[in-house]
């Protein structure tokens, strides 16, 4: 029997040794022209909750007690079972791996029998409460279970703190946090499924919300979508961030019902329920009644006229309303109200200077081409209380 190893090169005595063959250059593994690419059909991704969880890692990210095991296993259930994520998303039934590597089963059961509020239990979703790190066998068990689960939506892993492992000796930090998702990303990728890390935030705040997430930058790199929960001060118990590769960046204002053990989605911007109580009060009769005049406002609301009119002047300062000739008041993007209401000649805009010019990056959009407004971000982002 021939026990030379593989790898070696034997020459026997009195031979010349073999001249080394050319290493093969490097292909390459899959690659396209790109009239090939555009040709190509692919199916659209896989959504375990429409406009918010695709399939792909998602790091879901928040202050602790904030309520991040709530709503995801809220969410486990709801895709499990099938119907109404978050109380208003419809989504489709398929089965769930849930990882609580921080509960007890006597607490899962606990807090299952409260999200359910005695409906039957779906048999749809697993739940464990241990499992090894994801470089240490966890990868291979999860991936056992989506064999065995073929038509799986979600893998939830709360916390992944559990499950990264041990960073290898002199690895940078930003390279070894790349790596920890790069085992789950793997996952998600081979399986067409959503994985969704529960992670924490920094305790300091920060005005982009992809930096407010423990780690190094390379979590949110290696990361298909970053979903952060924070708490506004203004009505809403919370408020999704959302940004990511295959998901639109996006806000939800979202209530806790505790009684229910349940995250709901609130109606109408997120920008809405971030301001303060005067001003969210006017936004949303704005956004049912555009339009309005201060008056009108007063008069629906019960605040004060000097109040509103004020209120309404300032948020026009702060792109946060829009006011015509007429002194009507209506959200920015929302069309003007024709019905009813006499033409009046809309508010000239202000000339161009070098300050209030946009930046084109040197490109020339062209005459009658329309410019954002506002520029950027939510135009009911730009806070501040005001008096009731």
């Amino acid at each position: 029997m021939n026990t030379t190893p593989p790898h070696l090169h034997v020459v026997r005595a009195g031979q010349e040794p073999a001249a080394p063959e050319p290493p093969s250059p490097a292909r390459l593994r899959t690659a396209w022209t790109a009239d090939e690419l555009m040709a190509a059909e692919f199916p659209p991704p896989r959504w375990a909750v429409p406009g918010i969880l695709a399939e792909g890692v998602s790091l879901l990210a928040g202050p602790p007690k904030i309520g991040k095991s709530w709503l995801s296993l809220g969410l486990a259930l709801a895709i499990a079972a099938g119907g109404k994520a978050l109380d208003a998303i419809t989504v489709a039934a398929g089965p769930v791996l849930y990882l609580a590597l921080e509960d007890t089963p006597r607490r899962l059961q606990t807090r299952i029998r409260k999200i359910l509020g005695g409906q039957t239990a779906p048999r749809g979703l697993t739940l464990a409460t241990t499992c090894p790190a994801l470089p240490e066998g966890g990868a291979q068990a999860i991936a056992g279970w989506l064999d065995r689960h073929r038509d799986a939506r979600l893998v939830v892993i709360d916390v992944f703190a559990k499950m990264r492992g041990r960073s290898p000796a002199g690895m940078s930090a930003y390279d070894a946090d790349y790596a920890a998702i790069s085992h789950a990303k793997r996952l998600a990728d081979s399986h067409g499924v959503a994985v969704v890390l529960v992670h924490h935030v920094r305790k300091a705040g920060a005005d982009d919300f992809l930096t407010e997430v423990s780690g190094t930058n390379g979590l949110a790199g290696a990361a298909d979508a970053t979903l952060v929960l924070k708490r506004p001060r203004g009505q809403a118990d919370a408020v999704l961030h959302v940004t990511g590769r295959d998901v639109d960046e996006s806000q939800y204002a979202l209530r806790f019902i505790p009684e229910g053990g349940a995250w709901c989605l609130m109606d109408g911007p997120a920008g809405e329920y971030t301001l303060g109580d005067t001003r969210s009060a006017i936004a949303r009769h704005v956004r049912q009644n555009p339009g309005s005049t201060p008056k009108a406002i007063a008069d629906a609301t019960g605040l004060g006229n000097d109040n509103v009119k004020k209120t309404c002047q300032r948020m026009t300062a702060d792109r946060q309303l829009w006011a015509d000739a007429a002194g009507r008041y209506r959200l920015p993007g929302t069309p003007e109200p024709t019905e009813g209401v006499p033409g009046v000649p809309r508010v000239p805009e202000p000339g161009l200077t070098c300050e209030t010019t946009p930046d084109l990056g040197g490109h020339n959009p062209g005459p009658g081409v329309p410019q954002p407004w506002p520029p950027s971000g939510d135009p009911l982002a730009n806070s501040e209380k005001e008096s009731k």
